[in-house]
């Protein structure tokens, strides 16, 4: 497991252990404001890993970016909290539960790795 300041600014390998099942080969780890506030506006597709101080509520946009994704909310201990799978472009999404960890990721992978709310998930 990687300790979670050593992730800033590195990509990691992200696995369901309650499936052994793996959502991304190389997530994008983003602390910074700046990276947060960007994250896939005008990119290619690729898999951002948002990690917060604490656990609150974050919401998402999809302003100027041009394909859906897949969106993963883990609480504190990695477990996941809440899904929004293929999150189209150019709409808002407010999540129920609050969140220390968000993935974006392909839309698809979540049904993909059968990953559901409660499974818990590895930082590699």
């Amino acid at each position: 497991m990687i300790a979670q300041n050593n992730m800033l600014g590195k990509t990691c390998r992200i696995v369901n252990g309650t499936k052994k099942t793996v959502l991304s080969e190389k997530a994008i780890c983003c602390a910074s404001l700046w990276r947060k506030a960007s994250g896939l506006m005008f990119s290619p597709q690729k898999d951002l890993l948002f990690i917060e101080q604490k656990e609150k509520t974050i919401p998402l946009h999809m302003f100027f970016v041009f394909y859906p994704i897949d969106v993963v909310y883990l609480d504190s201990a990695k477990m996941v909290v809440e899904i929004k799978e293929n999150f189209s472009p150019f709409t808002f999404y407010t999540p129920q539960k609050k969140a220390q960890y968000v993935l974006e990721l392909k839309s698809g992978t979540v049904r993909a790795s059968r990953t559901t709310v409660t499974d818990s998930l590895e930082f590699q």
